[in-house]
Order: structure tokens, then C-alpha cells, then sequence
């Protein structure tokens, strides 16, 4: 299968600032990869060359197999920005149908587009009577039209409520499906952590992690927590049988350990069953993994 994008030891410098390091990736249709990085990171700049929006100093980048920025490129490629702007005297259905003439489309599918970001009910609204969660959605609108092969998304969620953040996670569900390759920048790591299927870490410039979020665990070797609540009266004879355990003052025994020695402690732990109620197993989350990398990286 040909990769929707492909990046090949690419480089990038602004006069002494090397933004981008030898970075090389592939992403596959259908995929959901999310693009992580501390401020500075090069995040930006790699999706503007993504965008064929600035040039790049050496390595290889292939969009839908064009050259970044060409027409070809660029009619396969969708972009939302994390701060969108329409022009407020336009209704969201004026707006997309403009959009959708540009794109040499028919306009008539505008209020098509708007229901299925949840505007369907303020289509005939003026944008400058939009929330800025309701104009988000009216780019996310504007992202659909074409059929994108490739989407780039930059903070998409950013003013959006919990239940539009559920219902935009489904959109890209729907598309992924469909065969959309989706590429998302975003600082939210517990909503991209469950719903992509790749993680891409950048720190100063360089890719120090990718893959699944199960592929930088074990690249990260960070440690397991296990929660173990006694049975009522069994705290004491349960804690001295566990000796690394940690007690808190909730009661429950607390005990770190590496992933090699996880299932010989689970083996200790149910041997003693009758003086357990309960047993939670917590790996470590996106966030302690990209915490790891950062701090390992000097950031």
C-alpha cells in the first residue's frame, strides 16, 4: 500500500536554528497519527511544509506521492488551522458555499456539510453570532469539502465542549474508515490517546518516539503501578506479605514496578485472594511517556 505521506530525512533551518532534524515517517491511508511536541518542537513548521507553505533545506516529502504545495498536492490535502476566521457578516451556510464554488464543487451540498459537524440547526446563522467552538466546526466543515486524502489538523479541538470533542473524534473515526489519512497536533494527550492509531513525538527538532501508543511504552520502559485494596481487616497481613508496597491513607497498597516484573507480582498478589477486594493495573499514560521523552531530551 503507497503511504498518504511519506518524510525522508528532511531537514529544515532558519539561519542558526535547525527546527527540523533529519525526520523521517510514513503514514498509510486510513491512519490517525497524532503529532506531539513541546512549543518549538517543530510541529509547525513540519505541517507547513507539509502544506507546501515553506521550502525545506534537504531530505524528501511526497503528499498523496505529489510535491508538496503542488496543485495536485494541494487538491487531496485539507488544513484546519487551530484559529480558524470567517467573515462574520456571512451565515455558516453562505460561507461553506463560497468555499465550496472555489473548490469548483455544487454549493447546494453546504447545509450537507454543517450537519454533519452539528451546525445544521445555525446554518442560516451570521458567523459573527458563532461561539468559538461553533466557528471551529464550521472549519471542520470546510475541511470535508473534496474528499481530502490527507488532513492536516492543528489544535482541532481548542474551543470545543467535551460532548463536540466526542462527536469530532467520531467525524474522524468515520473518515479514517473511509480511507482518510489524519494527521492532528495536539496538547490534549488523554483525548488523542485513545482514539489514533499513531504517535509521533518531536523534541528539539528530531523524532524521539513513533509508533503505537503500546510501541513508545515499551520504547519509554517507564514502570507499572498496581493498586491493590485489602479486604476489611486484611490490610496489615497483606501489606507485610507485599513489602514494596507503599500503605495510603486511603487504605490501598501501592507498588511500582517494571514491566518485567509485573506478571511475577500479579502471580504474589492473587495467590493471596481472600485478602483482596479489588486489583487495578495502571500503565504508564501518554502523558507520563511524553513527559519522559521531553525530560530525557533536556526540554
Amino acid at each position: 500500500m503507497t503511504p498518504t505521506l511519506t518524510i525522508s530525512r528532511l531537514t529544515k533551518r532558519f539561519q542558526s536554528v535547525e527546527a527540523l532534524k533529519q525526520v523521517s515517517l510514513a503514514l498509510q491511508p486510513g491512519k490517525r497519527a497524532a503529532l506531539l511536541g513541546h512549543n518549538g518542537a517543530g510541529k509547525s513548521t513540519m505541517m507547513k511544509i507539509i502544506l507546501g507553505l515553506i521550502p525545506f533545506d534537504s531530505g524528501e516529502v511526497q503528499v498523496c506521492g505529489q510535491v508538496p504545495g503542488s496543485e495536485a498536492a494541494r487538491m487531496q490535502v485539507a488544513y484546519l488551522p487551530e484559529n480558524v476566521a470567517f467573515h462574520p457578516a456571512l451565515t455558516g451556510e453562505e460561507q461553506i458555499r463560497h468555499y465550496l464554488s472555489l473548490r469548483g464543487d455544487d454549493p447546494r451540498i453546504a447545509p450537507e456539510l454543517l450537519a454533519r459537524v452539528g451546525l445544521g440547526h445555525a446554518a442560516r446563522r451570521r458567523i459573527g453570532t458563532y461561539s468559538k467552538g461553533m466557528r471551529q466546526r464550521v472549519g471542520l466543515a470546510q475541511t470535508l469539502i473534496g474528499r481530502p486524502r490527507l488532513m492536516v489538523l492543528d489544535e482541532p479541538t481548542s474551543g470545543l465542549d467535551p460532548v463536540s470533542r466526542r462527536d469530532f473524534y467520531d467525524l474522524l473515526d468515520g473518515l479514517s474508515a473511509d480511507g482518510t489519512t489524519i494527521l492532528l497536533s495536539s496538547h490534549a494527550l488523554t483525548e488523542v490517546e485513545a482514539r489514533t492509531d499513531s504517535i509521533l513525538i518531536l523534541s528539539g527538532g528530531q523524532l524521539v518516539a513513533e509508533g503505537s501508543l503500546a510501541d513508545i511504552r515499551a520504547q519509554a520502559v517507564l514502570p507499572i503501578t498496581l493498586l491493590v485494596r485489602p479486604v476489611e481487616g486484611h490490610a496489615a497481613s497483606l501489606a507485610a506479605a507485599l513489602p514494596e508496597a507503599s500503605l495510603g491513607i486511603d487504605g490501598v497498597l501501592r507498588i511500582t514496578c517494571a514491566q518485567t516484573e509485573k506478571l511475577p507480582l500479579l502471580a504474589r498478589i492473587t495467590s493471596r485472594s481472600a485478602e483482596v477486594a479489588d486489583l487495578d493495573v495502571n500503565p504508564p499514560s501518554l502523558e507520563d511517556i511524553y513527559s519522559h521523552f521531553s525530560r530525557r531530551d533536556g526540554q
